[in-house]
């Protein structure tokens, strides 16, 4: 049992590593939904790949989803007059369309709720080396590309690699658990300090993580959406907390 917990436990922290700096500059740009709609995206290109090639595929099809995504979502952010109700639109329609293409699959329903959120107790050592790995290189890439790059190719490079880091993280984990470690632990952070955001939300995330795997042995719950809840309703207080505490002071000021 504790090499079980202990391979959701590294699921986690590889998952808060890489998507603490994306949730940091989503919210920063102010396209909340984005990891969403990209996840659910990279999840269509799944449910394709188990109705048409009987799961054969599942990747590079995801992972093409996904970046037409981002693709969509970038030109969104720059050229369009409302961002967020595109982004928001394109999660609908693929979370429709995931729930039309599995409609005709046999186990359509079961892989339904594996790609929302996936039971990461069981993840094998090999798979969270192999992802840990590839965020990694993604960390290094988006650390000396983004100093090189142009202002219009960062963007492009930007969600390109979001766009490879959910595809990943969605198989590994499911849609919901990639959104609530992209959101929760980066907006916990801003809320909270004014510098070292980053460093505040692998600790918060972390330590979240940790709580949510205990509470889901513990009360024999789904780990999961234990882990999803905990995150979720966390940043939900924390954040109605500082907004009206800032309210507050300014009103006092």
């Amino acid at each position: 049992m504790i090499d079980i917990l202990f391979s959701a436990f590294l699921v986690s922290v590889v998952l808060v590593g890489i998507h603490s700096y994306f949730g940091i500059q989503i919210i920063k740009r102010g396209i909340i939904f984005t990891d969403l709609a990209i996840g659910q995206m990279a999840a269509l290109g799944a449910a394709i790949s188990i109705l048409v090639f009987e799961g054969a595929y599942i990747y590079p099809l995801s992972l093409v989803m996904a970046i037409l995504a981002a693709l969509l979502v970038s030109y969104a952010a720059k050229r369009s007059l409302y961002p967020e109700a595109i982004i928001g639109l394109l999660y609908a329609f693929s979370l429709s369309a995931v729930y039309i293409v599995l409609s005709k699959s046999y186990h359509g329903m079961e892989e339904f709720y594996k790609l929302l959120a996936s039971d990461i107790l069981f993840t094998s050592l090999p798979k969270i080396i192999e992802t840990a790995l590839l965020y990694s290189a993604i960390g290094i890439t988006l650390y000396f590309l983004h100093r090189a790059a142009s202002t219009r190719f960062k963007d492009i490079l930007f969600f390109a690699l979001f766009a490879l880091t959910v595809t990943s993280s969605v198989k590994l984990a499911g849609v919901l658990i990639v959104f609530a470690l992209l959101l929760s632990p980066a907006m916990i952070a801003l809320a909270l300090a004014q510098k070292h955001h980053l460093a505040l939300a692998w600790i918060i995330g972390i330590f979240i993580n940790v709580i949510s795997i205990f509470i889901s042995y513990t009360f024999d719950l789904p780990t999961g959406y234990t882990l999803v809840a905990l995150h979720t309703s966390l940043a939900i207080l924390i954040g109605l907390f500082f907004t009206k505490r800032t309210n507050t002071e300014e009103q006092k000021g």
